[in-house]
């Protein structure tokens, strides 16, 4: 622990239940033009097309664009499979910007707070700085730095995003720990030379749908962020 001077963290569904939040503001944008829909499935939509949108960018089939751009590109694909093609162009780009008012978990705030007392703290996101930058003056978040995807011009799990995160902080990959509640994206960031914490979001997809246990070996693994604040005060 006495080499580790930053913590970066993934945001969508470790510090936001993007699931909720998106489904709130579509019934809200939406509702009042008189569609109709199970918001919550039409959330999952849209976050399923995440994925895909961004290994054409990794793969190099596209080059780099911002998040907001890709999804908006996939609510134009999301709004026409479930059928609501008479959404215009205006409604659309209102919609697209709810990603940047995204709610975070009750425990957020106190923990980013109780963290940022003993380390560097930013956020190694697929989104890009304005939305990270919008997020958390929504949420009331102080960031140090902004760090992830447009700095590395690519999206995690690209070794690159995680590797540009340390090096724009100055840091070593071992001084900087990954934070996030996927295992995937901490598998990733361990390869990538960063130390790791697990922080559970069980019902990130809905109740019971999300990781409750890391999957991967890592170096903390925490309930929420509080836990995670004291398990490192104790090391």
């Amino acid at each position: 622990m006495a080499h580790i001077k930053a913590l970066v963290f993934d945001v969508f569904g470790t510090l936001v239940d993007w699931r909720t939040s998106i489904a709130h503001h579509a019934e809200q944008q939406l509702a009042p033009l008189g569609v109709r829909d199970d918001w919550l499935a039409f959330a999952d939509d849209w976050r399923a097309q995440y994925q895909p949108a961004m290994e054409e960018v990794r793969t190099g089939r596209l080059g780099y664009v911002k998040l907001d751009t890709l999804h908006r590109r996939n609510l134009d694909v999301v709004l026409r499979a479930r059928g609501h093609h008479a959404i215009n162009d205006a409604t659309r780009a209102r919609l697209n910007l709810a990603w940047h008012a995204l709610q975070a978990w009750p425990d957020v705030a106190q923990g980013l707070s109780a963290l940022r007392q003993q380390f560097v703290l930013g956020p190694c996101s697929n989104g890009h700085i304005a939305l990270m930058a919008n997020l958390a003056r929504h949420n009331g978040w102080h960031w140090d730095a902004i760090l992830g995807a447009e700095l590395a011009q690519d999206y995690k799990p690209k070794a690159v995003v995680y590797t540009t995160a340390a090096a724009a902080l100055d840091m070593a990959p071992h001084e900087v720990m990954m934070v996030a509640a996927h295992s995937n994206d901490l598998q990733a960031a361990a390869a990538s030379g960063l130390r790791t914490a697990f922080v559970a979001r069980p019902h990130e997809y809905g109740p019971n749908t999300g990781e409750p246990r890391a999957t991967v070996p890592v170096d903390f693994e925490a309930s929420d962020l509080p836990h995670l604040a004291r398990l490192l005060r104790l090391e």
